[in-house]
């Protein structure tokens, strides 16, 4: 990790998420391709969980740490920030290139508004994930 303080300088409001795998080393070369094509990279590596993030150890993969199978939320996803479109095409096409399902290709949402383009896929174990650039200069200006 890098020697920045994470307490001053990250503008994250969430500490990390997590999510459960089923099939660990498949899941970690999935979102080392998936996540790296956005310049996400491992941050922290333990024999059992991986941390993902730019600088933060934001998004970790592990099996459940209760030893049950790991299962899906109904309603839940994983939204990561694209710093650009050609990230977003860069995300979806390593996903499904490494066997993501497609959920929803790269484009605009009118119903996020306008400054959203992003996509979504299902990763190996169905969980839902979504990058998402959001281009703030199309957003409605107050008159």
């Amino acid at each position: 990790m890098s020697d920045v303080d994470i307490n001053a300088t990250n503008p994250s409001i969430i500490s990390h998420v997590s999510i459960g795998t089923n099939q660990f080393d498949a899941a970690i070369a999935f979102y080392d391709a998936v996540l790296g094509a956005m310049g996400i990279r491992k941050i922290m590596n333990f024999p059992t969980a991986i941390a993902y993030g730019r600088e933060f150890p934001e998004f970790w993969v592990h099996p459940p740490v209760d030893g049950e199978k790991a299962t899906l939320g109904n309603g839940t996803h994983f939204g990561f920030f694209a710093r650009t479109k050609d990230e977003v095409h860069a995300f979806w096409e390593a996903a499904l290139a490494n066997n993501a399902k497609p959920d929803g290709a790269p484009g605009p949402r009118k119903e996020y508004g306008a400054p959203y383009y992003g996509c979504f896929v299902r990763d190996l174990d169905g969980h839902k994930i979504e990058a998402a650039f959001w281009d703030f200069s199309l957003m409605d200006k107050p008159e």
